[in-house]
């Protein structure tokens, strides 16, 4: 008598986070690296474990994105990149496993926690071939070596850096309007940067302006740069002008590493990227002739999954 055939095992399942301050990018993938699901929930960063609201707002966002992905399996591995947070086993990574594991079920050991560059950089290249010039709210030139090191420029957050990327673009952006304002009161009228700027942020009165800067999100101003690039469709030449100035702020991001790491290909990523053509001009323009580059749709999240469902 032949015994009964055995039950297949149940499949492993990745779950892969792409977190910055403006979304988070989540993918589901099986063992063999299929994609079975992937959405976005609110963004999230490991900066906001400074503060309660934040560690509130980071709960929240767990939840929602247990939510979003139960449906469609259980994960048995998680692997995250998140912005603002270092190195992989720091108390930063060891807070937001815990705040996954209440929200998703599963135990610290079967998550990885650590830098959002070290999966967007891992859907770029093998360690070791090029540079990866990543800009969305903020702004990163990220290297891995072949020892298997992370290697940055930039990244300094939006007090002391993140030249190029969407915050700097709308926050210089904003700068601009104001300092006229200051010499010309009421000249915003005439400018179409100024206009789409109010028109975004719901008023062209400075208290409006104050209180969306100080009291918003990082996420919700560096999403301003939207309205810089309509403003650069318009042929605002400031807007214009802004948009170059941002490539060229990215391309000293890459050149810091060719000149520390030496030639290799640079590709450059991020939501930053797609707002206006005049960036990616700037970016180009502003690197060494001859050197490789490529402007490229990565999906780190999917990434992240596959590695998740090896965990």
């Amino acid at each position: 008598m032949s015994a009964p055939p055995l039950s297949p095992l149940p499949q492993a399942l990745g779950l892969g986070l792409d977190a910055g301050g403006t979304q988070t990018r989540w993918a589901l993938a099986d063992g063999r690296g299929a994609l079975l699901a992937e959405g976005h929930v609110a963004g999230l960063s490991g900066l906001q474990l400074a503060s309660t609201a934040g560690r509130v707002a980071l709960a929240q966002t767990a939840h929602q994105l247990a939510f979003a992905v139960l449906p469609h399996g259980r994960p048995s591995g998680l692997y995250a990149g998140i912005t603002g947070v270092g190195e992989a086993e720091g108390p930063a990574a060891r807070q937001l496993k815990d705040l996954f594991s209440q929200a998703l079920g599963l135990a610290p050991a079967a998550m990885v926690c650590g830098s959002d560059m070290d999966i967007a950089y891992r859907a770029a290249f093998a360690p070791g071939q090029g540079y990866l010039l990543y800009a969305g709210t903020g702004a990163i030139a990220a290297f891995i070596d072949n020892e298997g090191r992370m290697q940055r420029a930039g990244g300094r957050g939006p007090l002391l850096g993140d030249e190029g990327s969407g915050f700097w673009i709308a926050r210089e952006a904003l700068a601009l309007v104001w300092r006229r304002e200051d010499e010309t009161p009421g000249s915003w009228q005439g400018s179409p940067l100024a206009r789409q700027l109010f028109e975004a942020i719901g008023g062209s009165d400075w208290a409006v302006t104050r209180q969306f800067v100080y009291a918003g999100e990082r996420g919700a101003i560096g999403r301003l740069a939207l309205a810089v690039a309509a403003a650069a469709e318009a042929q605002d030449p400031d807007a214009r002008a802004l948009l170059t100035r941002a490539g060229a702020e990215l391309a000293r991001l890459a050149l810091a590493l060719l000149r520390r790491y030496g030639p290799r290909p640079v590709v450059a990523a991020g939501r930053a990227l797609q707002l206006h053509p005049l960036i990616t001009a700037g970016l180009r323009a502003a690197l060494p002739a001859g050197t490789p580059f490529s402007v490229q749709d990565l999906q780190p999240h999917r990434t992240a999954a596959q590695l998740a469902a090896r965990l």
